[in-house]
């Protein structure tokens, strides 16, 4: 019994507790942000959803981002792909820009974020989109991101 004394009397030790490690599965960690995202969390400029409310997998997600104040990104909407693999969250997902964006992290081609840069942050136990949404926009506020961009509405 986990927590009982070993023995009675005086100067006895408790059990050890053995920590048990769950894994919640991918399905119910991706409900948890669907209703986060859902209600709206945070400050407003970022949000998420899925593509199709049908999609059962909940594999692609559609984001965006309002550029922030002060920097070249200021007053623009810039939309997102997300693509959460069946190994999420253990594995960071895909993250691609629809909106054309000038940044060091994008290709500029096809508007994918390097997969170096989500796996640099990434770590399943504290990431979700909010928080992956979240350090992109904060990327755009580094000094190597003060880039002219390209005409609002342009696409990939």
């Amino acid at each position: 019994m986990a927590g009982a004394s070993q023995g009675s009397g005086v100067g006895t030790r408790p059990y050890r507790v053995q920590e048990y490690n769950y894994v919640v599965p991918r399905n119910f960690t991706l409900l948890d942000e669907l209703e986060a995202g859902q209600k709206g969390v945070g400050d407003g400029t970022i949000s998420w959803g899925l593509v199709d409310d049908g999609d059962m997998t909940m594999t692609d997600w559609q984001c965006v981002i309002i550029g922030p104040p002060k920097t070249s990104f200021e007053n623009r909407m810039y939309q997102l792909r997300v693509k959460c693999g069946e190994s999420y969250p253990h594995k960071p997902p895909e993250v691609r820009f629809i909106t054309r964006i000038n940044m060091t992290c994008v290709n500029k081609e096809n508007g994918v974020v390097d997969p170096r840069k989500v796996d640099s942050l990434w770590s399943h136990k504290n990431c979700s989109i909010k928080s992956l949404l979240q350090h992109i926009r904060e990327m755009m506020m580094l000094k190597e991101n003060r880039l002219g961009q390209p005409a609002e509405g342009t696409t990939f």
